[in-house]
């Protein structure tokens, strides 16, 4: 019997969100942080007592190094941003998206989204992941399947997991 697309999708985020829980594992506020060559995007706290995340656009050419801490608010970014246009009433404005402070609160932040990202998943039927009515709205991803969003999802996910493992190892070694 063959599984279900969804399922094969959540297998899918499953494998990655764990891969992600191995570098979540004793991860503090300095590792988050700790900036790995001048100039790195990171995230700082604003004069509105919230955290914001350097940006700039158009992006610079090469990008700038990051840090965990930009790397986590940009996970937040684009699932608040991804699941707000799918599931709910549109996004926020990218500058109301704000880094939770705290390695231990960004954790809960990201664990929350993936767990509605989870949850907004499971009862989609072929003919969901087939449409494209849901992924209109988005800003580049009109001509997408639902089926397409869902798996870049994971994919980007994997990818910043990559990136924060990495950025965990070389912190480790700067010490």
């Amino acid at each position: 019997m063959t599984a279900a697309r969804v399922d094969l999708l959540l297998k899918q985020l499953d494998i990655a969100w764990s891969l992600f829980e191995h570098h979540l594992t004793g991860l503090d506020d300095t590792a988050c942080l700790w900036e790995p060559a001048p100039d790195s995007w990171t995230v700082r706290p604003g004069a509105d007592g919230r955290w914001h995340a350097d940006w700039a656009e158009p992006e610079p050419d090469p990008a700038p190094t990051t840090t965990i801490g930009w790397v986590s608010w940009h996970i937040g970014f684009w699932w608040t941003t991804t699941h707000g246009h799918l599931f709910g009433d549109g996004a926020p404005d990218r500058a109301e998206i704000t880094w939770p402070g705290t390695a231990e609160s960004m954790i809960a932040w990201l664990t929350g989204l993936k767990d509605n990202w989870r949850a907004a998943l499971l009862p989609l039927t072929d003919a969901d992941l087939d449409s494209t009515e849901r992924t209109r709205t988005l800003p580049w991803g009109g001509e997408f399947t639902l089926a397409d969003i869902a798996g870049w999802v994971t994919v980007e996910l994997t990818k910043n997991v990559a990136e924060i493992g990495q950025l965990r190892i070389l912190h480790a070694r700067s010490r």
